[in-house]
C-alpha cells in the first residue's frame, strides 16, 4: 500500500496540468442544463456538469492516484448502472473514509434517485444497526476496515466494499469490480435523490437531517461564498474533515462544482496535510478547529506558500487558535457557522476574526439570522438568546420524525448567541449545554476560551455536574501541554482573576486526552464518567 505522501509529486504534476477556467463550448453549454433537468439539484448533477465543463481537469487525488473529471463521471455512471439492480429503490448507506469510493458512490446513487445516507465512521456496531434500521438502508457501501462493525450490527441488507487494503476475499463484491465490468446506460430516475446527513450525536443518538433543495435555496448561499471565500476554479482543495460531515461534504460539492481537484486522505495527520498542500500547491484547506490546533502543535512545519484560504467550522474556534494560526500562516482564515439541519448561516473573514476575536461573522446573503428570547421576541445587540435562521437550506425534518422549533418561519438552531454592534454573530454555547450554578447562567465556551489560551493548557472542555447546594457546578477537563506543571489551584486562580466568581470551575480534572468525535467535537457523555 502506497502512502499518500509518496504520491505527492505525481499528484502535483497532475494538478499543474489542469489549466485555467475556459468558456464552455457551445455544444456543452446546450447540454449543461440537461443534467439538472434529469437528476435535479443533487451531487450527480454537479458531477455531470463538471465533466462537461472540465473533462480533462484533475477531479480527485487520493492515496491511489488521480482521476480526471471525465474519468470520475465515467466511473460514477458505470457504478450507477451496476447499482440499479442491486439497490432497487432502497436507500444506500455510505460508511467510508475520505477517498474516491465515497465520492463515486454518492454520485452514482444520487444519479439513480436513491436516497443516500452518510454514516459516521465512529459508529459502534450497535449504533450502526439502530441507524441502518431506522433509515431503511437496503444497500451498504463500506470500507473493508469496517467489516467487523457491520457484522456486529446485524445489518441484513446487501453489502459492497468501497476500499480494500489488499485483495478482497472471494465472497466480497467491490465497487471497483462493478465499475470495471459494467457499461454505463442512460438513466432517468423516477424521483430526485436526497442526501441524509447525520447530526453529530455527541449527547444522544444521531438523527438524520433531510433538506428540500432547489436552485432558489442554494443560489444565495453560493453567492455569499463567492463574495467572502476567495476560492478559485481549478485550484486544488484539501478537505480534511470527514466527508460524511456537513462541512466536508459541502466543500466536496463546492469543489466539484468549481472544477477544483479534491485532495483526500483517509486519516488526518497534521504534518502530512502540510506536506500535501506543498506538494500539490493547494490553495484551500478545509478543517475543523482541533485540526488547526494540531497543525500549530508542530514544532517544524513545511512551507505552504500556495495556501490562500483556510475554511474552518464544525465546532467553536477560540480566539487564541485563530490568532495563532493567522500569525503563522497569514490572513487566510475563514470561520463558517451553521448546522447540519440549516446549512451554513454566517461567514467570518480574516478581518472579522482580527477585529472581533471569537465571531462567526455576518449572515450570508439573503439569509435571516435573529436572536430570540424564550417568548419569541427579537433581542437587541449584546443580549443572548437562541439563534434562529431562515432563507438558507430548507430543513425538511428528521428522518425518524420530529424537527426543530420554528417561529415566524425561522428555524431554531439550538445554539445560544448574540450580535455585536457591527452585526457580527457570536456563539455563546448550546442551549442544552448552559450551566445554571447557584442561579447564574454560565456558558462553558467562555471559560474554555479563557483556559485554552493559557500556555500550560493544550486542550480543555468545561461541563456541568450535579451539585446538591448549587444545582450544578463547573468541571474543567484539562490536557496539559508537554512539560506543564499547572495545578488545580493555578487553573482556578487564572479564571478567578479574569471572570466572575461563579464561573470558576470547582472541579479540575487533568486527563491524557479529551474524547472526541471524528469531526473534533468533544464527547460530553464520555467526559461525564471521568
Amino acid at each position: 500500500m502506497r502512502s499518500f505522501t509518496s504520491l505527492g509529486l505525481r499528484a502535483a504534476r497532475a494538478v499543474r496540468d489542469v489549466g485555467v477556467m475556459r468558456p464552455v463550448r457551445p455544444d456543452r453549454a446546450v447540454r449543461l442544463p440537461l443534467a439538472y433537468l434529469r437528476f435535479g439539484p443533487v451531487p450527480a448533477t454537479v458531477g455531470a456538469m463538471a465533466a462537461l465543463r472540465f473533462p480533462g481537469r484533475t477531479a480527485l487525488i487520493d492515496e491511489r492516484g488521480t482521476l480526471s473529471y471525465r474519468e470520475l463521471e465515467r466511473r460514477a455512471a458505470a457504478l450507477a448502472t451496476a447499482l440499479r439492480d442491486r439497490a432497487g429503490g432502497d436507500r444506500v448507506g455510505v460508511l467510508c473514509r475520505n477517498h474516491r469510493g465515497f465520492i463515486e458512490t454518492v454520485l452514482a446513487a444520487s444519479r439513480l434517485g436513491n436516497d443516500v445516507v452518510l454514516l459516521n465512521t465512529d459508529f459502534s456496531a450497535a449504533q450502526l444497526g439502530r441507524v441502518a434500521e431506522r433509515e431503511g438502508i437496503g444497500l451498504l457501501v463500506h470500507d473493508e476496515e469496517f467489516g467487523s462493525t457491520v457484522d456486529g450490527s446485524g445489518f441484513p441488507g446487501r453489502r459492497l466494499l468501497a476500499w480494500t487494503d489488499g485483495e478482497p476475499d472471494d465472497a466480497s463484491e467491490t465497487i471497483d469490480a462493478l465499475m470495471a465490468d459494467t457499461e454505463s446506460e442512460p438513466i432517468a430516475p423516477a424521483r430526485t435523490s436526497r442526501i441524509i446527513v447525520m447530526t453529530s450525536g455527541t449527547t444522544g443518538t444521531p438523527k438524520g437531517a433531510r433538506h428540500d433543495l432547489s436552485i432558489s435555496s442554494l443560489l444565495p448561499v453560493a453567492l455569499s461564498h463567492l463574495m467572502r471565500v476567495p476560492v478559485r476554479s481549478g485550484a486544488p482543495i484539501v478537505i480534511a474533515p470527514p466527508l460524511f460531515h456537513i462541512l466536508g461534504f459541502a466543500y466536496a460539492t463546492v469543489g466539484l462544482g468549481m472544477g477544483m481537484p479534491l485532495v483526500l486522505s483517509r486519516r488526518f495527520d497534521a504534518r502530512e496535510t502540510l506536506d500535501t498542500i506543498a506538494a500539490c500547491e493547494a490553495e484551500t484547506l478545509v478543517a475543523v478547529p482541533v485540526m488547526l490546533q494540531r497543525v500549530l502543535d508542530l514544532e517544524e512545519a513545511p512551507g505552504t506558500p500556495s495556501l490562500r484560504v483556510v475554511v474552518c467550522g464544525g465546532s467553536a474556534l477560540h480566539p487564541h487558535v485563530s490568532d495563532a494560526f493567522m500569525d503563522r500562516f497569514g490572513e487566510v482564515l475563514i470561520n463558517v457557522y451553521g448546522a447540519t439541519e440549516t446549512g451554513w448561516a454566517t461567514i467570518a473573514t480574516p478581518g472579522d476574526l482580527r477585529d472581533a476575536p471569537g465571531t462567526v461573522g455576518r449572515p450570508s446573503f439573503r439569509l435571516t439570522v435573529k436572536i430570540l428570547d424564550e417568548n419569541g421576541r427579537e433581542l437587541p445587540a449584546g443580549e443572548t438568546g437562541e439563534i434562529y435562521t431562515g432563507g438558507g437550506l430548507r430543513f425538511a425534518g428528521y428522518t425518524g420524525g420530529g424537527g426543530k422549533r420554528v417561529r415566524n418561519g425561522l428555524t431554531g438552531t439550538g445554539d445560544l448567541g448574540h450580535f455585536d454592534g457591527a452585526g457580527r454573530l457570536f456563539i455563546d454555547g448550546r442551549a442544552d449545554d448552559m450551566i445554571i450554578s447557584g442561579g447564574e447562567n454560565v456558558f462553558p465556551g467562555e471559560v474554555e476560551s479563557l483556559l485554552g489560551g493559557h500556555p500550560g493548557i493544550a486542550e480543555v472542555s468545561v461541563t456541568g455536574v450535579d451539585d446538591e447546594r448549587f444545582g450544578q457546578r463547573l468541571a474543567a477537563h484539562i490536557v496539559r501541554t508537554p512539560g506543564s506543571r499547572i495545578t488545580e489551584d493555578d487553573v482556578r486562580a487564572h479564571v478567578r482573576e479574569r471572570l466572575a466568581r461563579y464561573k470558576v470551575p470547582r472541579d479540575v480534572r487533568f486527563v491524557e486526552e479529551l474524547p472526541r468525535t471524528s469531526t473534533g467535537k468533544v464527547k460530553a457523555n464520555a467526559l461525564s464518567g471521568t
